[in-house]
């Protein structure tokens, strides 16, 4: 059955509608500063399960919940531990998921059977606003098709979605880009699950000791494993084309293109470099600048999709700092194909 998909704007009449929706276990795709995300009531699992079904997500792919501040997480955390304060303290509100050990409130729908919840505290108006007039902390993952880039836009939104829930509420363009980051204060250590705008480094200043960082932010998970964290499945991120990663020098990597023209393929490449490569191109950010590239790299995919390509050869970013975000968005994107020149 499909659903009439409204578009409105984010201004007080449509986030009093988002209110409205949510309390009645419906769905709502709204901006955060990251990406665009489809929320649902996180106590009410009935709601939360229409995500699943609208995305065609994995059930065993945890959900996030946002709240706009520590007053809220009563009932769905069951402690909030030294760690969590601390990172709270220094980077909430913003894009930051910390994963603490679940509360009785919860709906299971959001844990994926595991026994802990991330949690969020998005610092964009409009997500903090519907929170604050809905009474609802709310789940959400990123509002598209599983598997597909996130969205960083209400028309990428309704692409992808218009049919499958009621109302997309249009904030203009996010901030940042990449989904938050995640890291885990449960057990001994600390630990990086999904890399985001708030670095490693950034994290270990916070906490003032090591941070470990899962195997699986640069590395493909084993047949089975379990997932603590979104973002974290074998291809993810991708456009319909087969993305290569090409890790060089630019000259390297366009002695590659050159040699392989007769795939007639498409290049992913740096601000400025797409006039030197005589292939169809998008370009997704400066050359060493995370930021910049984080910010673009999902519309960027999507536009590989809108040209049709088949066959993408993608420059690679840097691996540290902001730049690890954008490599492990890249790595899934591209199915774990990565070509060393």
């Amino acid at each position: 059955m499909s659903i009439n998909t409204e578009v409105r704007s984010a201004d007080a009449e449509g986030i009093a509608r988002a209110a409205e929706l949510l309390r009645q276990g419906e769905l709502v795709a709204l901006p955060t500063e990251t990406v665009y995300g489809i929320a649902a009531d996180a106590r009410n699992g009935e709601a939360v399960s229409k995500i699943f079904v609208a995305k065609g997500r994995p059930q065993d792919n945890p959900l996030i919940v946002h709240v706009t501040g520590p007053e809220m997480l009563h009932g769905l955390v069951s402690e909030v531990p030294e760690r969590a304060q601390l990172l709270m303290a220094a980077f909430c509100p913003g894009p930051l998921t910390i994963i603490m050990p679940r509360g009785p409130e919860v709906a299971a729908e959001c844990c994926a059977g595991l026994d802990t919840v991330g949690i969020r505290m998005p610092s964009h108006p409009v997500a903090r606003a519907v929170i604050e007039a809905s009474g609802c902390a709310f789940a959400a993952p990123s509002a598209n098709l599983s598997g597909k880039p996130s969205p960083t836009n209400a028309q990428d939104v309704f692409t992808d979605m218009d049919g499958r829930l009621p109302l997309i509420l249009d904030g203009g363009e996010c901030d940042w880009g990449v989904e938050s980051t995640v890291v885990s204060v449960v057990g001994e250590k600390p630990t990086l699950f999904r890399p985001g705008h708030i670095t490693l480094e950034d994290l270990e200043r916070a906490l003032g000791e090591e941070v470990e960082v899962s195997k699986a932010i640069l590395e493909k998970l084993p047949e089975g494993a379990v997932v603590r964290s979104p973002g974290m499945k074998y291809k993810h991120y991708a456009p319909k084309a087969d993305v290569t990663l090409l890790d060089g020098t630019f000259e390297q990597f366009k002695a590659y293109v050159d040699a392989h023209a007769a795939e007639d393929p498409s290049c992913l490449c740096f601000t400025g470099e797409a006039e030197k490569l005589g292939v169809p191109c998008v370009e997704y950010g400066r050359e060493g600048d995370g930021a910049d590239q984080a910010k673009h790299i999902f519309r960027s995919l999507r536009a590989l999709d809108e040209q049709g390509d088949a066959v993408v050869y993608a420059r690679c970013p840097q691996k540290d700092g902001l730049s690890m975000a954008v490599y492990n968005r890249l790595i899934r994107a591209a199915a774990f194909r990565v070509i060393k020149l």
